[in-house]
């Protein structure tokens, strides 16, 4: 009987014992002081190029996941009706500064007539006071003159409206050569193609998407943490960003970003007695130099908001 009851205390014991071991090997392991963990899914600045000008593409260069070189030509429209129009206003420029430079030809002799019809009516006048001149002298004299002078304003006036007309011939050619230059689309920064929009035989239209491009470099990682805790985080502070990928390797990033307000989560939750779960998105940017990293990966976030604090030798997650 006693012996019974010792093997029954033992069996306790031991259930114990186990029980406790396995509590404390399930127990939440807690973060290294000065520490903050978060998760998320890393994004990119996605920058959609699309065309500025209609048309039937001609050629792409657009390969998903190639790398391309700020001002790269992505694709080509075809571009004949365009040049068609710059050479069009390049002849109708070119026409009215011919028509310029008659003008000014003109003027120019017409003004040397007016010179010369001021000096004979002065000299007439002078004469005549002389009674050396007659009177029919000195009218077509200042008939002259004032032929003169109205073929000087007429031509002045044409003139003037000559530049007026070159001013917007200039224009028009400036606007044909920019749009000609819109059938090459070019990449508007360094970055990856991310998604090809367009095959060469398509017809595009004004702002139709051609490509996305992804700026591989500095990616973002968005976390969200309770609001007890936002008050410990400066803009700047060092965090350090691990992917299921790369499980042994730690990509260094900053924060870049703390929103300003307070959202729930789950955000359809909205009871009163949930609120207490409220939290603020951080948002990390993590240099990504060698484009190991992509969007859309799944992403642990550790950060170090004690400056004083030093990182461990490994970063864990929580349970």
């Amino acid at each position: 009987m006693s012996r019974g009851w010792l093997w029954g205390a033992l069996a306790v014991l031991l259930l114990a014992a186990g029980s406790y071991a396995l509590y404390r090997q399930l127990e939440p392991r807690p973060l290294p002081p000065g520490v903050l963990y978060g998760n998320g899914h890393v994004e990119g600045t996605e920058v959609r190029v699309a065309a500025e000008v209609g048309g039937r593409v001609t050629d792409s260069a657009l390969v998903e996941g190639e790398p391309v070189a700020a001002g790269a030509a992505l694709v080509r429209i075809d571009a004949a009706d365009h040049e068609i129009a710059v050479r069009q206003a390049r002849a109708d420029l070119g026409a009215v500064q011919a028509d310029a430079v008659a003008l000014e030809d003109q003027l120019g002799t017409w003004r040397h007539h007016l010179q010369t019809a001021k000096r004979q009516l002065e000299r007439y006048g002078k004469l005549g006071a002389r009674d050396l001149a007659s009177r029919q002298q000195i009218d077509d004299a200042e008939n002259r003159q004032r032929e003169a002078l109205g073929r000087v304003r007429t031509l002045e006036a044409q003139l003037e409206a000559n530049r007026a007309h070159q001013e917007a011939a200039a224009q028009r050619l400036a606007l044909a050569e920019s749009q000609l230059a819109k059938t090459v689309v070019r990449a508007p920064l360094a970055a990856t193609v991310l998604v090809k929009a367009v095959e060469p035989g398509e017809v595009v239209q004004p702002g139709q998407t051609l490509a996305v491009l992804v700026d591989l470099t500095e990616l973002e990682l968005t976390v969200y943490l309770p609001e007890v805790e936002i008050g410990k985080l400066q803009l700047g502070a060092p965090a350090r960003v691990r992917v299921d990928a790369y499980p042994e390797r730690d990509f260094r990033a900053r924060i870049k970003r703390i929103d300003q307000r307070a959202q729930f989560t789950p955000r359809e939750v909205h009871m009163p007695e949930e609120r207490v779960r409220m939290v603020f998105g951080v948002t990390l940017a993590i240099a990504n130099p060698e484009g190991a990293l992509k969007p859309g990966m799944p992403a642990d976030a550790w950060i170090r908001w004690d400056p004083d604090a030093s990182w461990p030798q490994t970063l864990w997650i929580p349970r």
